[in-house]
């Protein structure tokens, strides 16, 4: 008898039946439906007009302005008073002061728990994969629909499991993994495929990382990024591929693709003006902390920008405590308040056209943060900090020491 995946075991759970097949049509229950400021007002809108007095369940619905604030037009002011309304007249979780980025601020909520189905209307959804959800990106008008019906109507997608066992090396972040993850499989190795993320090296990574991990799955195609939690059988899959931990050295994506991967040594040297911390992939507190470690004591280069933008209200106020906010201000960097920044493209740090500019983000696509003709290198926390030292893209372990296990 073959075993259904755990993925499939989420997915039969909630469709109410024993047992799934690939390409199977079914409906879902949904414990958690999400929408931002960009995505909500659309789908706000379609719900409107499917005529019904009540969202499915109040409880059950977050909507966070994260892209836009403090809002960088009229347009997005108009776009958070949407979100505002629709809370006031629905009950729905509203997140509209600034509490960080979408992703972030549902696992702070804790608004769900391992074996969930989450729908959002953002593709980076597949960051709550993390902690062994099952987490789908709709567009605005099916997400009306599922805040009105509590139910998603979903093909049962092919699952692969890749599996990265052995040691990493020294300067190896989780970044480093999914970039060389993505380059080996290009962007659309996965397209609307599920894949599972496990081994000894993933298992060991903190819940941090892994959401760095499940968030850019989508970089490669994946429907659905779900981690391994390492405390039931996987069950059957589709393909698996296996990776030595040890092949896997600290890298960038380079213009213009996330599959574009290099070793960061080929292309060390590269100067750069722009350097971004943050986003929903690298904006958490213990990215914050790798890069003010760097920084201590040190200056930003003459003629780099560095934004630095927490993931959270908690993050940011944690990093205050600590002292990271003073060590980023000190050495030269700007500190903005938690967002999406400028990862999205609409305001906090633009680039121009001879622009070029390492980020933590997550999508270097030609315009993604400013002018179409900007250089944009995807990188982990460490090479980021490094880089913004010395103007360059630069090898982790150039400014500081790497410790060696």
């Amino acid at each position: 008898m073959i075993e259904i995946n755990i993925i499939e075991r989420i997915i039969a759970k909630h469709a109410g039946v024993d047992t799934v097949t690939v390409g199977e049509e079914l409906s879902m229950d949904v414990d958690l439906a999400i929408a931002h400021d960009v995505t909500a007002p659309m789908a706000i809108e379609q719900f409107k007009k499917i005529g019904v007095e009540h969202v499915f369940d109040k409880k059950k619905i977050a909507l966070v302005s994260d892209h836009n604030i403090p809002c960088a037009s009229v347009n997005s002011r108009v776009q958070h008073k949407t979100l505002q309304s629709f809370a006031d007249d629905y009950g729905v979780h509203y997140y509209g002061r600034s509490e960080g980025v979408i992703h972030q601020v549902i696992s702070e909520e804790n608004l769900y728990k391992k074996g969930d189905i989450i729908v959002g209307a953002d593709s980076h959804t597949c960051t709550a994969g993390a902690y062994g959800v099952v987490a789908i990106p709709v567009g605005s008008t099916e997400l009306a629909a599922v805040m009105a019906l509590g139910k998603i109507d979903f093909e049962v997608p092919v699952t692969n499991l890749i599996s990265i066992d052995g040691e990493l090396n020294p300067g190896v972040y989780a970044k480093d993994i999914i970039l060389h993850v993505i380059g080996k499989f290009g962007t659309n190795g996965f397209t609307d495929e599920a894949v599972i993320f496990s081994g000894n090296v993933i298992l060991g990574l903190t819940n941090e990382e892994k959401m760095t991990i499940s968030n850019m799955m989508i970089e490669m195609g994946a429907m659905i990024g779900f981690i391994d939690q390492g405390d039931e059988e996987i069950g059957e899959v589709h393909k698996t591929y296996k990776i030595d931990a040890s092949s896997i050295v600290p890298c960038v994506a380079c213009p213009s693709s996330p599959g574009n991967v290099k070793p960061v040594a080929e292309v060390a040297g590269v100067r750069i003006n722009q350097v971004v911390l943050g986003s929903c992939t690298n904006g958490r507190y213990s990215d914050m902390k790798i890069a003010a470690d760097i920084l201590k004591d040190r200056v930003v280069a003459p003629g780099v920008n560095m934004i630095v933008v927490p993931g959270s209200k908690s993050i940011a106020q944690r990093m205050d405590d600590d002292g990271l906010t003073k060590i980023f201000r000190d050495a030269g960097a700007m500190v903005t308040n938690p967002g999406c920044g400028p990862c999205f493209g609409a305001h906090q740090g633009l680039l121009n056209f001879d622009d070029v500019a390492v980020s933590s983000t997550n999508r270097n696509f030609p315009g993604r943060m400013g002018h179409k003709d900007a250089s944009i290198y995807l990188a982990s926390p460490r090479i980021a900090a490094e880089s913004a030292v010395e103007g360059c893209l630069t090898v982790p372990g150039t400014v500081e020491p790497l410790e060696v296990k």
